[in-house]
């Protein structure tokens, strides 16, 4: 069996679309939306995340800003950012790139965006509001793997989920989605013991733990929808080998180095029923989901 492609590019685009209409309705009131990002030091996924992001604002007309500070940022001058952007009125979300560095407290930082501009849902207020199923903003990632599955016609109800991954940004608020959606939801990470058992139960799989191809064809129950959030830079060239597609090898050989998942996309493709690639699966979905919670916060309170 080969497993369906779940086209994360496709869905996105469709989500952009569907923001248009609010923007126009925005535009009508004299309202456009704004986005602030702080981004510290100059890790490369960072930068091309931030990019990223920067280049759909541009194409949905939403107004951008990235403060820049250096690596050697403490942890007072990264509120300062953020505080410059808690007091602006055209900013209506604020993002803060993650990785901080070391020495910068990122719980404190994450505190210190207003709620109401916080449209990563990082903010313990935001959590809250999750945990008890009335969420104001929901973590960008989860929230555009459930458009997906939705989209996809992916039936929760009653199925059972495995999350692999217990991260604040993706692995507790997927599992509360998918509780939410009414899943059986089983969480696993690093200290679980017999993982493939467990992920063998799975009707759905979301794979979030940031390790290389973990999940093998072993992993996975016949006909399981996969859900790959990996993203993972690999420059060995035996990893990459068994990990990329025959028709990316040459892109590694361009590049020196390639973007794989935590999944093992030809093992699991050939059990799985459906999965997400890599790229081109979660990522932009991400971005879209980013948009949709900034011009939720620039239309307020409904």
């Amino acid at each position: 069996m080969t497993a369906r492609r779940l086209d994360g590019t496709l869905v996105a685009r469709q989500i952009q679309d569907e923001l248009r209409p609010l923007l126009d309705a925005l535009r009508a009131r004299g309202v456009r939306p704004g986005l602030g990002a702080v981004l510290v030091g100059d890790d490369p996924a960072s930068a091309v995340y931030v990019r990223s992001k920067t280049k759909r604002c541009e194409e949905l007309g939403l107004f951008h800003e990235t403060g820049r500070l250096p690596a050697t940022a403490t942890t007072d001058q990264v509120l300062a950012a953020v505080e410059a952007f808690n007091g602006r009125p055209e900013i209506h979300g604020i993002l803060v790139q993650l990785p901080l560095p070391p020495q910068v407290d990122a719980q404190r930082v994450l505190d210190r965006v207003l709620p109401e501009k916080d449209v990563d849902g990082f903010h313990p207020s935001n959590v809250g509001r999750l945990v008890q199923k009335r969420p104001r903003f929901v973590p960008c990632t989860p929230a555009g793997i459930m458009e997906l599955l939705r989209r996809s016609g992916v039936e929760l109800a009653g199925r059972r989920a495995v999350v692999i991954g217990r991260s604040e940004i993706v692995g507790k608020p997927m599992a509360l989605l998918l509780m939410h959606a009414d899943a059986t939801v089983t969480v696993c990470h690093s200290r679980t013991r017999e993982l493939p058992a467990l992920t063998r139960e799975a009707d759905v799989l979301v794979a979030a733990i940031g390790k290389p191809g973990l999940v093998r064809g072993a992993h996975v129950k016949p006909g399981a929808v996969v859900v790959d959030v990996g993203m993972n830079r690999v420059a060995d060239a035996a990893l990459a080998r068994e990990l990329v597609e025959p028709e990316r090898l040459g892109e590694f050989e361009r590049k020196g180095y390639a973007l794989v998942g935590d999944v093992h996309a030809a093992e699991v493709g050939a059990v799985a029923g459906a999965l997400t690639p890599v790229p081109g699966g979660v990522g932009p979905l991400t971005i879209a989901m980013l948009m949709a919670n900034t011009v939720k916060a620039a239309l307020g309170p409904s």
